[in-house]
C-alpha cells in the first residue's frame, strides 16, 4: 500500500496551492459580501489547465488522473469554496459528461473550448420537484421538426446564468422510468432557453446558482448526447466522479477550518495564556484535524479506485458522506474556537462555516449516501 504521491501529482498539488494562496483566501471577501460571481478569478484557471483536468490532451485538456483532480479540488476549496465549486462543477459534470458519452464530432466541438476555459459549463439534473429522486424528473424533450423541443426547468444549477453551455437531462419516453431519460447539449442562445435570477444563498456567495428554464426550446437532432434513453445511466456515472469531487471540496473546506482555528489559537490570549495553551481547545483542534485527514484518505482512495478502473460508487459515497460531515463539524468547532469573532464577517471562518453546509446536500445528500452504502453492505452479506 503506497501513500506517496507521484512527483507529477505532488507538483500539481503545489501549483493548485500556490494559486489558491495567491488568488483566493482573503481576496474573495469582497465578492462574497456582494454576492458577485468571481469571473476574473475563474478566468485565471483555464491557462493553468484546471478547467479541462479530465479532458484528453489531444482535445485540449490536461489529461490528468482522478487523484490529481481531487488534489486540485481540495486545494482550491481550501482557498475558497465558491471558486472551487465553479471549477469542479464545470469539470466533473458538464465537461466530463461530454467527455464520456459524446460523439467524436460533439467532443471536437465542445471539449477544447471547455478545457481552455473559453466557455463555462453547467449540468442540469435536479428539478424543483425532484432532487434526491432524480428519476422523477419532468422536463420533457419531444421529437419535432427533425430535432427536439424541450419544456421544463432545472433548479439549483451551478454556473447556470454564467455558463455558455449546459448538459440537460430530459424525459424522451414518458411511459418509461429511468430508461425514458436522455441527455442533451444545450448552448446559451438557444431560442426558448433562459436562466432564472441567481439564488441568494446561505453560502458560496461568489459562485453562480440559478434555474435553467426551457419554454419550447428548439434543438437540432445532433443535440442528443449519447443514445436515446441512456441519460439517467450516464448521469449516475457522471455523479460517481462528481461525488469524489464534492468529497475533495469538503476536505478543502475542512482543512481551511482547521487552518483558521490553529491560526487564531496562536494569536488570541485569555487569562494570561494563548488559546493554544488550553488543553480543551487543543483537544478540539486535534479532533477535527484527525477527521479531516481521514476524509482526505477516503477521498483519495475513491479517486484511486476510479483511476484503476475499479468500481468506485460505494467508495465515493463513503468519502462524500464522511468528508462533508467532517467539514461541517470542523467549521462549527472552528467558529466555536473563535468565539464572538467567529460570528462576524471580518474573520474567514464565518464564510467557511456557511460554505461547508452545501457539501452535506449537493451531489446527493448524506441520507442518500447512507442508502447507497447500506445497499452495498446488505447485498454483499
Amino acid at each position: 500500500m503506497d501513500f506517496e504521491l507521484t512527483p507529477e501529482q505532488a507538483a500539481i498539488r503545489a501549483a493548485a496551492r500556490e494559486f489558491a494562496e495567491a488568488e483566493l483566501g482573503d481576496k474573495i471577501a469582497p465578492y462574497d459580501a456582494s454576492h458577485t460571481f468571481a469571473a476574473d478569478i475563474v478566468a485565471k484557471l483555464g491557462p493553468l489547465g484546471f478547467m479541462g483536468v479530465l479532458v484528453p490532451e489531444e482535445l485540449g485538456g490536461a489529461g490528468l488522473d482522478y487523484v490529481s483532480y481531487a488534489l486540485i479540488v481540495e486545494e482550491l476549496n481550501r482557498g475558497d469554496a465558491s471558486v472551487g465549486i465553479t471549477m469542479w462543477a464545470h469539470n466533473s459534470l458538464c465537461t466530463n459528461h461530454i467527455n464520456l458519452f459524446a460523439s467524436p464530432e460533439q467532443k471536437r466541438r465542445w471539449l477544447p473550448r471547455l478545457a481552455s476555459g473559453e466557455i463555462l459549463g453547467a449540468w442540469g439534473l435536479t428539478e424543483p420537484g425532484s432532487g434526491s429522486d432524480a428519476a422523477a424528473l419532468r422536463t420533457r424533450a419531444e421529437a419535432a421538426d427533425g430535432g427536439w423541443r424541450l419544456n421544463g426547468s432545472k433548479a439549483f444549477i451551478t454556473n447556470a446564468s454564467v455558463g455558455d453551455v449546459a448538459v440537460v437531462m430530459a424525459r424522451t419516453d414518458p411511459e418509461q422510468k429511468t430508461k425514458g431519460i436522455s441527455a442533451f447539449i444545450v448552448p446559451k442562445g438557444t431560442p426558448g432557453f433562459s436562466t432564472g435570477t441567481p439564488y441568494r444563498k446561505l453560502g458560496l456567495h461568489a459562485s453562480d446558482t440559478a434555474e435553467l428554464i426551457f419554454e419550447d426550446a428548439r434543438l437540432p437532432a445532433d443535440a442528443l448526447l449519447g443514445e436515446r434513453g441512456q441519460g439517467f445511466v450516464q448521469a449516475m456515472q457522471v455523479l460517481e466522479g462528481g461525488r469524489i469531487a464534492m468529497a475533495a471540496m469538503a476536505v478543502g473546506i475542512g482543512q481551511a477550518a482547521v487552518d483558521q482555528a490553529s491560526k487564531y489559537m496562536k494569536q488570541r490570549s485569555a487569562f494570561g495564556k494563548t488559546l493554544a495553551e488550553f488543553n480543551g481547545l487543543q483537544g478540539m483542534l486535534a479532533e477535527i484535524a484527525t477527521e479531516v485527514e481521514v476524509a482526505r484518505l477516503l477521498t483519495l482512495r475513491a479517486a484511486w479506485l476510479k483511476d484503476a478502473g475499479q468500481p468506485a460508487m460505494h467508495a465515493a459515497a463513503k468519502a462524500k458522506v464522511f468528508a462533508s460531515e467532517a467539514a461541517m463539524k470542523a467549521a462549527t468547532k472552528a467558529v466555536q474556537i473563535h468565539g464572538g469573532a467567529g460570528y462576524i464577517t471580518e474573520f474567514p471562518v464565518e464564510r467557511i462555516f456557511r460554505d461547508a453546509k452545501l457539501t452535506e446536500i449537493g451531489e446527493g445528500t448524506s441520507e442518500i449516501q447512507r442508502m447507497v452504502i447500506a445497499r452495498e453492505i446488505l447485498q454483499s452479506t
